[in-house]
């Protein structure tokens, strides 16, 4: 990020702690990160280090205890249209169409039905799914469902896209297409990125920068740039470069020394 340059998002002193007193547990310890406009991170690291909490309280659909989120350089105090959250669970509603879907923030934010159309018309068609504009969920695949999901978060044109494990239920084959098909859309779109995942390779393929938490409590460990051009192709995936990148990431992830919770 350029000096002098606002971060898009910018994480300040962020602490989450649940609970109290003796049994309470403290997931996020002072995380302090800027994402620049435009810009696809990835969060890794161990199990419990407070990815998906993180993301949360820049989701605003939880609170820090401590600290701020700054979006455009305005706190964040709750949920907004400019964060479109993606989870690994679709979220879509099973008796509305792809359209309809795609089109639900845009009737709720009282949009008439003709530019409605050319919106979802315009997403639908990006991500791949124009042949299923009328097909409802039940009869999609799960790459099809979250395809249809990253749509409609980008039909109501936000700004910044928060993705917590999108493609973590998806086989193998899907998953690599719809990390390509996901590179596709931002690269047209340029949205800022944020995408929490376990996968190591997930991570390296798709990021700017990857982003790698530690455990217990959850705080920043290491950030990772990936000096990849893109497009990414599979090419690159087999590339001495990108495994160099990898293995520095996978060892920033898994050889981790203990940490002790600090007591407050």
């Amino acid at each position: 990020m350029t000096a002098g340059t606002q971060p898009k998002i910018s994480f300040q002193n962020v602490t989450r702690r649940f609970g109290e007193g003796d049994k309470s547990f403290l997931a996020l310890d002072r995380l302090n990160l800027d994402i620049a406009d435009g810009e696809f991170v990835t969060v890794v690291g161990p199990s419990g280090c407070g990815k998906s909490t993180a993301m949360n309280i820049a989701a605003g659909l939880t609170d820090a205890s401590d600290g701020k989120v700054l979006v455009d350089g305005r706190s964040v105090s709750g949920p907004g249209p400019e964060r479109g959250v993606i989870f690994q669970q679709y979220a879509l509603f099973p008796w509305l169409t792809v359209r309809q879907n795609v089109e639900f923030g845009l009737r709720i934010k009282g949009m008439p039905r003709a530019e409605r159309r050319r919106v979802s018309d315009h997403f639908i068609d990006l991500v791949g799914l124009k042949d299923f504009a009328d097909a409802l969920p039940k009869t999609l695949s799960g790459g099809m469902k979250q395809r249809c999901a990253i749509a409609r978060a980008y039909a109501v044109n936000p700004t910044m896209l928060l993705m917590d494990e999108p493609f973590g239920a998806l086989d193998a084959l899907t998953r690599v297409n719809m990390q390509d098909q996901l590179l596709d859309t931002w690269s047209r779109e340029r949205r800022t990125v944020i995408f929490i995942t376990h996968d190591v390779d997930e991570a390296v393929y798709l990021a700017n920068r990857v982003i790698v938490m530690a455990a217990r409590p959850g705080r920043l460990h290491k950030i990772i740039p990936v000096d990849l051009p893109y497009p990414r192709t599979e090419e690159m995936r087999l590339s001495p470069e990108f495994a160099a990148i990898r293995n520095q990431v996978w060892h920033a992830v898994y050889h981790q020394k203990p940490q002790v919770e600090a007591k407050h």
